[in-house]
């Protein structure tokens, strides 16, 4: 049995080089329309309905990218969260610096503050770790989904 698309590969590679509207009789067209089994519009309806359903389908996925978008900004907005924090963090490290009067003073305020930025980064990348996790989740199932959902109804 011959697909739509085989039906309308071989329509277009019968068609004329001509825009005559009287190429009707014995045109290639007529005959290709003869050789498609069963009842054309019947099988050119099927393939609209899937056609359609596959749009529908495509739509729906782009429904669902939005979380995608939502959560990068969501990231994003994390990231630029603990720059500040971590900007804030060095300026007032280089305020501390200028108020040290001895070598010692320097190397305590030095070793406090790499402690105190250890333990702020360690948990700052489990915190964005954690919701790049939540995020590839969330989107990953629906976008695969909608995409096997939409490539089948092609096939």
């Amino acid at each position: 049995m011959m697909t739509f698309k085989q039906y309308f590969t071989n329509y277009l590679e019968e068609l004329p080089m001509t825009n005559a509207p009287h190429a009707t009789t014995g045109s290639p067209r007529r005959d290709a329309t003869q050789a498609f089994p069963g009842n054309g519009s019947a099988q050119a309806k099927e393939a609209f309905e899937k056609l359609s359903a596959a749009t529908a389908d495509a739509a729906a996925l782009i429904k669902n990218s939005y979380s995608t978008v939502k959560g990068a900004q969501d990231y994003n907005n994390k990231v630029l969260e603990f720059a500040q924090t971590n900007t804030e963090a060095a300026f007032d490290f280089a305020q501390k610096l200028s108020d040290v009067k001895s070598p010692l003073d320097f190397i305590e305020l030095s070793t406090e503050h790499s402690r105190k930025q250890f333990e702020t980064l360690t948990g700052q990348t489990k915190e964005l770790a954690a919701l790049a996790q939540k995020v590839t989740l969330a989107t990953a199932e629906p976008l695969r989904t909608g995409a096997t959902k939409a490539f089948s109804q092609l096939g």
